[in-house]
């Protein structure tokens, strides 16, 4: 009988030596490499500085662990940070002639780049088409991206207004039981795009632009009626929307502007018998020319890796909700 053959190993060190970056590279408790050794099923052994790894993707646990410590020479590295680095290795590197800019989005507060081809091509689609449909699971980056790209927009003057947009639907709660006026009861609708404005802005920025106008956050019923021009639209949740609401919603796009459609298709919380309008216009603008669309699945879930099983989990059994 053959003997088998030794499993892969690879023993490397890092520094130059700083038991401060080292620290922060393994993180509390070693949690950080023990992710690593079990996304990677590998065995991490550390002694100091010297690192000895095994396993079928040794190799790979070792280019990660040199791209880790390379960030703590400025940042922290945390188990997200971690995950995200994994992700990006899984999906892939941009082609080698792309260029970088292309791939990232700039705003006030630093850069966003884009992890795996289909964020990618979800930015590449933004930049070059009148209207982008982003469709897929929770934790793909489909909101977050598009509000960056509309803050980079604003802040280059290709828009003169951004306008963040999502239909308020009850999902099980009644509305009209909260306190305060129309604005204040569908305001936690409209929360995710709010923090995403303020982490890439700044507090005091999105409260003066809001306070000019120059940003609007709306509930969907708002923009019956309305053109809007030279602006920067993102319709987001479109899986609760009905198809007249959509339909109405895309008529609204003016000269000069730029429209963003994200969701669900498999988390509607309609009522029973409503067809969604994200699922209708798929069909519907499909060969439009001027019409994008990016199809995200469960492998580009950039959240907690359990997020990403999940969705996996309820894509094996149909994407029932």
């Amino acid at each position: 009988m053959a003997a088998s053959s030794p499993e892969p190993q690879r023993e490397f060190a890092l520094g130059p030596s700083n038991n401060a970056r080292l620290a922060n590279l393994c993180g509390p408790l070693d949690e950080n490499l023990r992710l690593l050794e079990t996304r990677l099923d590998v065995r991490i052994r550390r002694r100091g500085g010297t690192f000895r790894v095994s396993g079928a993707q040794a190799e790979s646990a070792e280019d990660l662990l040199r791209e880790l410590f390379a960030l703590t020479k400025s940042d922290e590295v945390t188990p997200e940070r971690v995950h995200l680095a994994l992700r990006e290795r899984e999906s892939g590197p941009p082609p080698a002639d792309a260029d970088v800019s292309e791939h990232g989005v700039s705003v006030p507060r630093g850069g966003i780049r884009a992890r795996g081809a289909h964020q990618r091509d979800y930015l590449a689609h933004i930049r070059t088409s009148d209207l982008t449909f982003g469709v897929g699971p929770a934790g793909t980056g489909k909101t977050y991206l598009a509000v960056a790209c509309a803050v980079e927009a604003l802040q280059a003057d290709r828009v003169r207004r951004l306008i963040l947009v999502r239909p308020a639907v009850e999902a099980g709660e009644r509305l009209g039981f909260l306190p305060g006026d129309l604005t204040q009861k569908v305001d936690p609708y409209l929360r995710p795009m709010y923090d995403a404005l303020y982490e890439m802005m700044g507090f005091d920025r999105v409260a003066r632009f809001i306070e000019r106008n120059v940003i609007e956050v709306a509930p969907l019923a708002f923009m019956r009626g309305r053109s809007l021009n030279d602006s920067f639209i993102i319709l987001d949740e479109a899986q609760n929307t009905t198809i007249e609401q959509m339909k109405m919603f895309l008529t609204r796009i003016g000269f000069g502007s730029k429209a963003v459609v994200t969701g669900d298709i498999t988390q509607t919380d309609l009522p029973a018998g409503r067809q969604s309008g994200l699922s209708h216009v798929v069909d519907v603008l499909r060969a439009v020319p001027g019409v994008a669309f990016t199809f995200f699945d469960a492998q580009d879930v950039v959240r907690h890796p359990l997020v990403q099983r999940i969705v996996q989990a309820y894509e094996s059994r149909g994407g029932s909700s």
